[in-house]
């Protein structure tokens, strides 16, 4: 089982990381609560990032982690019957940790069910299944706020909503509607923006 990997990042969009560790290359699945914070380092520092590794008949998935708070979460929310990694992946790109702790305590069903793919009987049964399980702490991520948006920004946004699994259409759609009534944007803002217009 691996705990985590240090090394630098060799590729990094809002869904995936690749470390590269000694000349290896691991790709990692992540979140926008990872990819922030990774977004931040500079080109020679070394990430370490926690790792869960999804091991499944056809291959050998790895999601990457920048605290082991989001993999507790992560953790905790696969446990919940009908909630996969990618769903799990989904809620923590669209909603920060401390959201969603906060959203699981409280037995707020709506900000769930606004997750692509959750429908209200997960929603439930998540908070249902959790809600003993969470234990709420102050917020570690610091948002970026104020950059100006801009074509890559737009760019970025739309890889990794593709590459979430919608589709180029449906997420140039919400992208532009989001861009006509925002002006300032950082791209984590733009995919959670999105994500919840779709």
């Amino acid at each position: 089982m691996l705990e985590y990997i240090k090394g630098t990042l060799s590729e990094l969009n809002p869904a995936y990381a690749i470390v590269d560790n000694h000349g290896m290359g691991y790709l990692l699945n992540i979140s926008l609560s990872t990819y922030d914070p990774l977004s931040r380092l500079k080109a020679d520092d070394v990430a370490c990032v926690y790792v869960y590794e999804a091991i499944r008949e056809d291959a050998h998935v790895l999601y990457g982690f920048f605290t082991k708070r989001e993999r507790e979460l992560f953790l905790l929310l696969i446990s919940v019957s009908g909630v996969g990694p990618n769903t799990a992946r989904m809620i923590l790109s669209s909603m920060r940790p401390s959201e969603l702790e906060q959203s699981i305590s409280c037995g707020d069903v709506a900000m769930l069910k606004a997750v692509k793919g959750v429908g209200a009987k997960t929603a439930q049964r998540i908070i249902v299944d959790l809600k003993d399980k969470i234990k709420l702490a102050g917020d570690t991520f610091i948002q970026e706020k104020g950059s100006p948006s801009s074509p890559q920004v737009f760019d970025e946004a739309l890889s990794a909503l593709v590459m979430l699994g919608f589709t180029q259409q449906a997420s140039q759609k919400a992208l532009k509607r989001l861009f006509a009534s925002h002006h300032s944007l950082t791209v984590e803002e733009a995919i959670k923006q999105a994500l919840k217009m779709m």
